[in-house]
């Protein structure tokens, strides 16, 4: 803003436009108090993010603990849609209005000269492509053998081909009795025998790796162990599921640092934020719930469930610690957020659309064919993406 300018005497025929807007939008410190509620505020959304985070993980890991699959698919496909309209309605917008083209950063020396949120989402989904391109393709070289016959195999006419394609297929298809694939993980046909096989895999980790015998050399075809199976799919998955946590977390660190701080809104803003964190981790948990982790790092799903759940609340609490110091509403605050919301935007969005819903209905050779639960799958994800874009019409 202009040093010359002055709020109380403005000819808008001669005004810098920068410093009309700079000085609208310049916030101040609102702390008005109630730190009590703002304490109980740590506390409530650690305990209620959480456990709907733990929740699909151990409805899915703990035998004992059954649930109707009709449950566990409404807690993985509404988080789904929670995930995707976070991307749009509580990351791209708000990055619009804090770095934007009409804003007071979006108007000042080098964020003038291009409209910085699109650019910033498309450089992230592009990163996050090429990073999960990479992964699939190390995973896929290093064990050996592919989902199904490849493009040249289908599209060349060699001898041999025909036969080879076959048994690709054949041995893509093949299932080991009470092991779900990772076609299957990702379907929504798992039903009870979710449960019932990765009980199975888990007497299985135990096991030495299936040795290729003088039989496969001579096929050319070796068949995977069960444990070479689940480290495959281990790995293929947990890559974007990482992008995932990690942008979701991006998120969590602002709003966090927001409530510690806000004054007027805090009223409406605690409760809003109670659902929204909620909501994501449920949709953080179901994702994780169909990572088939192996018994070396059993321990690593409830530390990522821990590590979701204690976000928000570390956050809230370095915003009371900053409560009558810190301004969101400044320049820096808005550069910073800006940038991170854009960043989170383009890794949501990728993920959401390509992990979550391309890979689970359109991609997915084992979807199931119900009806009834097809429908029910698709409501789930509408449903979890229209409430949330609900709650950012207040957070």
């Amino acid at each position: 803003m202009s040093s010359d300018f002055n709020p109380q005497n403005v000819n808008l025929d001669t005004a810098d436009p920068t410093a009309v807007v700079c000085y609208i939008e310049a916030g101040q410190n609102e702390y008005d108090g109630r730190l009590g509620a703002r304490v109980s505020a740590l506390f409530v959304i650690l305990i209620v993010s959480s456990a709907a985070t733990f929740f699909p993980v151990l409805a899915a890991r703990v035998r004992w603990l059954r649930i109707n699959i009709y449950v566990y698919l409404f807690a993985r496909y509404f988080g789904a849609g929670v995930i995707i309209a976070t991307a749009f309605i509580h990351l791209l917008d708000p990055a619009y209005g804090e770095i934007g083209p009409n804003t007071c950063v979006g108007m000042t020396a080098g964020w003038s000269v291009y409209s910085w949120p699109p650019a910033i989402v498309l450089v992230s989904v592009m990163v996050i492509f090429l990073m999960d391109f990479v992964a699939e393709q190390y995973v896929d070289r290093k064990y050996g053998y592919a989902h199904g016959p490849t493009v040249e195999d289908l599209i060349t006419d060699q001898p041999g081909n025909t036969e080879g394609a076959t048994n690709a297929s054949q041995q893509h298809n093949t299932v080991r009795p009470g092991f779900l694939t990772h076609q299957q993980l990702h379907s929504g046909d798992q039903d009870s025998a979710l449960q019932d096989s990765i009980a199975f895999s888990q007497t299985q980790k135990d096991l030495p790796l299936k040795k290729e015998t003088p039989e496969d050399s001579e096929k050319g075809t070796p068949t995977p162990s069960v444990v070479e199976i689940e480290e495959r799919s281990f790995r293929q998955q947990i890559a974007a599921f990482l992008i995932l946590e990690f942008g979701v977390i991006f998120h969590s660190v602002i709003i966090g640092l927001n409530l510690g701080s806000a004054g007027s809104e805090f009223t409406t803003l605690y409760p809003v934020l109670v659902f929204h964190q909620s909501f994501e981790g449920l949709g953080i948990g179901a994702r994780m719930s169909a990572i088939p982790f192996p018994k070396r790092w059993s321990w690593l799903p409830w530390l990522l469930c821990a590590g979701y759940g204690l976000t928000t609340p570390i956050a809230i609490a370095a915003g009371l610690g900053v409560r009558t110091t810190y301004n969101p509403g400044s320049f820096e605050a808005n550069v910073v957020s800006g940038v991170l919301d854009s960043i989170s935007a383009g890794i949501l969005i990728y993920t959401g659309l390509v992990e979550l819903l391309a890979r689970d209905f359109l991609f997915n050779p084992e979807l199931t064919r119900s009806p009834k639960r097809l429908v029910f799958m698709n409501f789930c994800v509408l449903l979890g993406a229209a409430l949330m874009a609900l709650l950012g019409k207040w957070a």
